[in-house]
């Protein structure tokens, strides 16, 4: 575990933020992004689309006063885990207890019966449901919420394509001759899977000196007083392909709602997806009417949004409608990078700064 330090450098040196297979994660460009940062000057920080959390996860490692928010749900227990717990760790007897089955409590059975064939085999099913009905009984909301993320870690990485979009666990299955390597994720059982994911949740702990807080809130109804907002919203490509979260990450999702789960499904879909709900930040009609009320709501603090520039709204479109609020407003370019399973070699990582 790692032990107090008094120095932000040697700190963000010596804790590790936990590996991530999540569609979109800025995990890889951190480092970048506290680079053309680091120079402002801000206490307190709203991430505002916080998705992984790799970026809160940053800037409390630089000792700042971080505020999470994310709309869904799985999101939040996993920012509750990182961001907001201070200290608070799961121990090896409790995740010992998790992974048996009690005869003390009645276990649902509604993955096993909603979800036979699309994503994991039968007795992953079993397991799946014992575990989150385990996990829903720790008292303390830090040690569920390390619990959680680690279920949701181990679904994931058992996952083609680490995504939950399409029914096709039969890709998993078919026995043919393999030139990749997850095949050996595959392989490993979920349980083992479990417990590797706490231990990294584990070793990601540490107290800040600040009070991280998480949020599962729309945006535009968080207050208002932070020094920097951070914005990394759902990203919508020049053809209008949405980089839709949820849809890539029900399962997750039905997790963290688990009893009302029954209430969400698109029964219709092969896939048992949720039942879509408008979102105005994955309308290409919307989005850029979307930016603009942000733009407004956060005009007295400093302005930092990921995009690429190949995106709707466009980056010219972004540069103008920032210009409207923030007297001095460059760009930062990564340069190309490539998220998993694009086909667009030739996108630009974007930072627009509004101070």
């Amino acid at each position: 575990m790692p032990k107090q330090v008094s120095s932000v450098q040697t700190l963000a040196q010596e804790l590790a933020f936990p590996s991530t297979r999540y569609q979109g994660s800025k995990a890889k460009l951190v480092d970048w992004i506290w680079k053309q940062v680091s120079n402002l000057n801000f206490t307190t920080v709203l991430d505002a689309f916080g998705g992984t959390a790799s970026v809160s996860y940053l800037f409390k490692t630089k000792a700042k006063k971080v505020t999470y928010n994310d709309l869904l749900q799985f999101n939040y227990n996993i920012a509750l885990a990182l961001i907001q717990n201070k200290n608070t760790r799961l121990g090896s007897n409790e995740v010992d207890w998790l992974l048996q089955k009690h005869s003390y409590i009645d276990y649902p059975s509604f993955i096993q019966e909603n979800f036979s064939g699309i994503y994991f085999t039968d007795d992953e099913n079993v397991l799946i449901d014992q575990l989150i009905t385990n996990i829903n009984y720790l008292d303390d909301q830090y040690k569920r919420a390390i619990a959680f993320f680690a279920l949701c870690q181990a679904c994931i990485i058992k996952r083609p394509y680490n995504l939950f979009h399409r029914k096709n666990l039969y890709i998993r299955l078919a026995d043919v001759k393999r030139s990749f390597g997850n095949k050996t994720s595959w392989d490993r059982p979920l349980n083992d899977w479990f417990r590797e994911f706490v231990k990294e949740a584990n070793q990601a702990i540490f107290d800040n000196g600040h009070e991280n807080i998480v949020y599962n809130m729309d945006v535009l109804a968080m207050p208002t007083n932070y020094d920097l907002v951070y914005i990394d919203p759902p990203y919508i490509s020049s053809q209008g392909v949405v980089v839709d979260y949820l849809n890539f990450y029900h399962f997750l999702e039905g997790l963290a709602i688990y009893p009302d789960w029954k209430n969400r499904i698109d029964y219709k879909s092969k896939h048992r997806r949720f039942i879509a709900k408008n979102n105005d930040w994955t309308d290409k009609k919307k989005a850029i009417t979307a930016f603009d009320k942000l733009f407004d709501r956060y005009q007295n603090s400093i302005l930092v949004v990921s995009y690429r520039n190949d995106g709707i709204p466009s980056e010219t479109e972004l540069l103008n409608l920032m210009k409207k609020y923030k007297k001095s407003v460059h760009i930062e370019y990564y340069g190309k990078y490539q998220y998993a399973l694009s086909t667009n070699t030739n996108t630009q990582e974007i930072l627009l700064i509004g101070i």
